[in-house]
Formats: structure tokens, sequence, C-alpha cells
């Protein structure tokens, strides 16, 4: 076995192919990650949601943002606080 192929083995994580029709791959990135969220002139989670609600990825981006509890930047048109409270729907839910 090669050193290729045990970290494919291993690595728990699928390879994220939807990355690659995002329509943000071209963006400013201070859009989806901005410094700070308030007082930035033009807020930037509009623009950003402006793209996303663009994309054809945008379910698969927000579905892996949620799984991976990715705790910065706007993915799939929610910000980290509207992440935040659908984690914690989605464990009321199936709890």
């Amino acid at each position: 076995m090669t050193l290729h192929q045990t970290h494919q083995h291993h690595d728990p994580r699928p390879p994220l192919r939807w990355m690659a029709h995002a329509a943000c791959q071209d963006a400013d990135p201070a859009l989806f990650f901005p410094i700070t969220w308030d007082g930035h002139p033009g807020r930037p989670d509009e623009q950003a949601r402006r793209i996303c609600r663009t994309c054809p990825v945008q379910a698969a981006c927000l579905d892996w943002a949620l799984r991976t509890g990715e705790p910065d930047g706007v993915w799939g048109g929610t910000t980290p606080a509207e992440r935040r409270r659908l984690r914690a729907r989605l464990r009321q839910a199936t709890a």
C-alpha cells in the first residue's frame, strides 16, 4: 500500500467536488470571510448571499458547512450565527 492509498483510506472527509461548480470561485474572499461582520460598508454578508443565491451547489455547500461545523465565513448563503442556530435546531429535531 502506498502512502497515497493509506491517506485516502483513513481520510474521513469526502472530496469536495462540488466546489469546482461554486459561484463564488472568482469572488473576493473578503465578502465571504470578512474581518468583522458589523460596521462593514456594504454588508459583505449580503453581497456574499447574492452570489450564493445564484450558485448551483448552494445546498451542497451549506450541507458541508453544517456537517463539518464550519465556524467562519458565509457558506451556503448562511453566516456563522445562522449555522449555529441551524445546527441547534437539527440537534433538537434528532434528539
